[in-house]
């Protein structure tokens, strides 16, 4: 993992202000920042991206399926050192005197947790690895919509999306949309790439989608998002 300057200190405020919202919901401290308000531009392409020529990640083993960390609609191998969670919404105390504070809190947590038509339901921690960035995985209700819109309507949600790339791929019987793109940040004034990609499944979209704190980060984990999207299956 390289040195950072500016994406240093950016990234360790977004892990504080996403832990103590996480906590207490099954996740751990995140790296993404908080959303403002832009929209992605959307062009479509078959070719592969640069880094997407790199080599897999070698595998850690596989989740999704009964008995892994995460119960999912899919399963897909997670890359070496890499650590699985489940992402719970919080349960209710019963008590009247704490209605108001978790009100208050799980609007909180709906914010972070729900992007466009989906929620986070799993995220694979890099840290263990040796990089600060999550693989997470966001669920959806069945419906008629198909891979390119639920993903669409990720980006969209995401504020500063921009620069979003579409193309298609075929993992294991499955067909979805994978998306490239940027995420800017007024505030700090500068942007970093984040990827995603989104399946149709009899029991709702799922979404895998890979930040990072900045540019290198995201880079060094790229493997591991290759690794889960060549071995993806339908659970």
């Amino acid at each position: 993992m390289r040195g950072r300057t500016g994406a240093g200190w950016r990234g360790a405020a977004q892990m504080l202000l996403l832990a103590g919202v996480l906590a207490g919901c099954g996740g751990s401290s995140g790296d993404e920042e908080a959303r403002p308000s832009t929209s992605a531009s959307a062009s479509a392409s078959g070719q592969p991206s640069a880094s997407e020529a790199a080599a897999p990640a070698p595998s850690g083993g596989r989740i999704g399926a009964a008995g892994s960390a995460c119960r999912l609609p899919v399963t897909f191998d997670t890359a070496r050192g890499w650590k699985a969670k489940a992402i719970e919404s919080p349960k209710p105390s019963g008590s009247p005197a704490n209605d108001f504070a978790e009100d208050l809190g799980n609007e909180l947590v709906d914010g972070l947790l729900r992007q466009g038509p989906v929620t986070a339901v799993c995220e694979i921690d890099a840290k263990p690895a040796g990089n600060i960035g999550f693989l997470r995985v966001w669920k959806g209700e069945p419906g008629d919509a198909d891979a390119r819109g639920v993903l669409q309507g990720f980006v969209t949600a995401e504020e500063g999306a921009r620069h979003a790339t579409y193309r298609t791929f075929t993992s294991g019987g499955l067909t979805g949309a994978r998306v490239d793109y940027e995420v800017w940040s007024e505030l700090l004034e500068e942007s970093k790439k984040e990827c995603a990609l989104a399946v149709v499944t009899p029991h709702g979209p799922v979404v895998l989608h890979l930040g990072g704190m900045d540019d290198d980060e995201h880079e060094e984990m790229l493997p591991a998002f290759e690794l889960a999207q060549r071995t993806l299956r339908t659970a």
